[in-house]
């Protein structure tokens, strides 16, 4: 069904139309319907799967005309990042209407948030921090708000915003309508909804706790003294188009970008200790290919909605489960696909377990051919096999048997459609002209 159908305005799809999109994802199909009919909704997808434009398209179509009384819809969202992106949605969206929108979030100045607000918002997309401080100070009020979204409430939750998220929720009408938006809904998400939402229609799209199929995702174990050393050789045998590499801490990140510099990448870096304006810099560079490389903290996992990101690569193993899958979410969005790695160091045996537990399936591990381990550490999963491209080894398991040929380890889900590997260069064939920038094979 096409966006036509859905009962969106003509100026909203001539935004989608600008926007480049033709159908809707699945997420949408079902979301749109519910929010255009005034219900309450909790929507829970797998990442990447497009949840913004699942509420920002029908609250818009529903807002009508702008209006300078104050916002009718407020939209919670974690983190700056998110926050910028959500209302960056919002104006693309409704680039052909009057409707205003404004962010609000920590990291930035007061004034020109105060100014805009003062002059009349129809949507104030914040995050919890900040929008306090504005209620506290009565520069914001929240009586008029008509549509109340909270996007990535997992998250929220987890970052330790309950007790402002329902203060904020107690602060608006009783009569509202309450969207909430979130990748996983684990009981504590239950018990907030149950004090938000009124008999909420639920759209779960995908299996939760699953990587999409779009990933091919892998395991590459390593000690700790060649974990750098095998990153740069990935690198260097990986076509990529642009990589995004998580570090645990923010020291780890910093610490890694600057030995890629020394080695003649482009890196940008996020994470928390970074200003609002180097946050914003390093985005913008990242998404334009000023950067071909970002390190980030799990700041970034849910942050980040960056059009073709061919590869992820977890430097440190994540501490949860859950941000192994939003990590690697990060690459194969909007219907794109993608590959992630993992280097793991054998003490992280228990960490990978827990991983493929929560994933429901085993993550395969793959070696390096050519790199010099001095020692091939086994993280205590299984061994590790020879390297081979991850889609090319899904293909050879999906062939029929019995015609010879070595034993290849299966991959974890890909789109077996693929007629060929995906962002890899075969490590026989390293990249002509080493690290350097100008040599890189971009797609």
């Amino acid at each position: 069904m096409p966006f036509s159908k859905l009962g969106l305005t003509p100026a909203l799809l001539n935004g989608v139309k600008a926007m480049g999109y033709t159908d809707p994802t699945p997420i949408q199909l079902r979301a749109i319907p519910v929010v255009l009919g005034g219900g309450d909704l909790i929507g829970s997808a797998q990442t990447g799967t497009g949840k913004t434009a699942a509420f920002a398209l029908p609250v818009l179509a529903r807002l009508g005309k702008h209006e300078a009384r104050g916002p009718r819809v407020l939209v919670l969202e974690p983190t700056r990042e998110l926050a910028a992106q959500v209302e960056t949605a919002f104006r693309d969206f409704g680039r052909f209407t009057d409707i205003r929108a404004t962010v609000v979030h920590g990291g930035v100045g007061y004034g020109r948030q105060r100014s805009e607000i003062s002059a009349g918002t129809d949507i104030v997309i914040a995050t919890p921090g900040r929008l306090m401080d504005f209620l506290q100070e009565g520069t914001l009020r929240l009586d008029g708000v008509k549509i109340l979204i909270l996007d990535e409430v997992d998250r929220m939750l987890d970052m330790g915003f309950v007790k402002d998220v329902k203060k904020i929720i107690g602060r608006c009408p009783r009569e509202r309508q309450t969207l909430f938006f979130s990748a996983t809904v684990p009981p504590e998400i239950e018990e907030v909804a149950r004090f938000a939402l009124r008999n909420p229609a639920r759209v779960e799209i995908g299996v939760a706790r699953t990587v999409t199929q779009l990933i091919t995702h892998a395991i590459y174990p390593v000690s700790m003294q060649k974990k750098f050393d095998l990153l740069v050789a990935l690198l260097e045998r990986t076509d990529f188009h642009s990589v995004l590499i998580f570090s645990r801490t923010k020291h780890g990140a910093d610490k890694i970008a600057r030995k890629l510099k020394a080695a003649n990448h482009s890196v940008a870096v996020l994470h928390a200790n970074r200003s609002q304006s180097q946050r914003v810099e390093a985005l913008e560079g990242f998404k334009s290919g000023k950067y071909e490389v970002m390190v980030a903290t799990d700041i970034a996992a849910r942050g980040i909605d960056v059009a073709g990101v061919s590869h992820v690569i977890n430097y440190d193993v994540p501490a949860n489960p859950e941000d192994y899958v939003h990590r690697i979410g990060r690459t194969g969005r909007a219907q794109a696909v993608g590959d992630a790695f993992t280097l793991a160091t054998p003490e992280q045996a228990n960490d990978i377990r827990a991983i493929e537990r929560f994933i429901g399936q085993k993550v395969p591990q793959l070696k390096l051919e050519g790199f010099n381990y001095h020692s091939a550490p086994s993280i205590g999963v299984a061994a590790p096999q020879r390297y081979v491209d991850p889609r090319r080894a899904q293909q050879q398991q999906r062939a029929p048997q019995g015609h010879g040929g070595g034993h290849h380890p299966r991959p974890a889900p890909g789109p077996s459609s693929q007629p060929a590997p995906h962002g890899h260069a075969h490590p026989a064939r390293p990249k002509s002209g080493g690290l350097s920038r100008g040599t890189w094979h971009r797609r």
